[in-house]
């Protein structure tokens, strides 16, 4: 997928590099200065903790019941060994299935992420196109992204820019 985007982005390149004016910005840098998004991030660290204890107490449990099976083992018959393993094993499944709930793709862990973070994604996004059609760019480059850059030269950096859009501008910090 990588060498795809690669090439996407050689042939746009090729084919109207000089009728085409392009940029980058740093969404990463940019999101930093947003008070909202780093009140997002901690909303979504203070409740990854929560999840996060939560699991490894029911983990913890299970343990302790694997240890007092094995310090009741020589005591139990067959059967109720069996039946207790069964019990454990349930307990491990049912705390798998809730880890997958909470972290897994799509799960609440997620859903709040996209509920926090999304909104102030769309408003970088918004103020990234604002930008681009102020100045007449038909490509802007995030830094931050998976496409590699080697070299940027500091005249196509449109990241403050985008920070004077979004109110977030300083003017005495000039060199990041």
């Amino acid at each position: 997928m990588k060498r795809f985007n690669y090439i996407v982005v050689l042939l746009l390149l090729a084919f109207g590099a000089n009728a085409q004016k392009f940029g980058y910005v740093d969404t990463d840098y940019v999101l930093s200065k947003m008070p909202e998004f780093k009140s997002a991030q901690e909303e979504l660290t203070k409740l990854s903790n929560g999840w996060e204890s939560e699991i490894q107490e029911l983990a913890k449990d299970i343990e302790a019941q694997y240890a007092s099976l094995k310090a009741e083992e020589v005591l139990l018959t067959a059967e109720m060994k069996q039946q207790r393993i069964e019990e454990i094993e349930k307990k491990e499944s049912a705390l798998k299935e809730y880890q997958n709930k909470i972290f897994g793709f799509e799960g609440l862990y997620f859903l709040k992420k996209q509920e926090l973070v999304k909104p102030i994604q769309d408003k970088v996004f918004e103020a990234v196109e604002k930008v681009a059609r102020e100045n007449r760019l038909s490509i802007i480059f995030d830094k931050a992204a998976d496409l590699v850059m080697i070299y940027t030269d500091p005249r196509y950096d449109y990241t403050d820019f985008v920070l004077d859009e979004l109110g977030l501008g300083d003017p005495n910090d000039v060199l990041r």
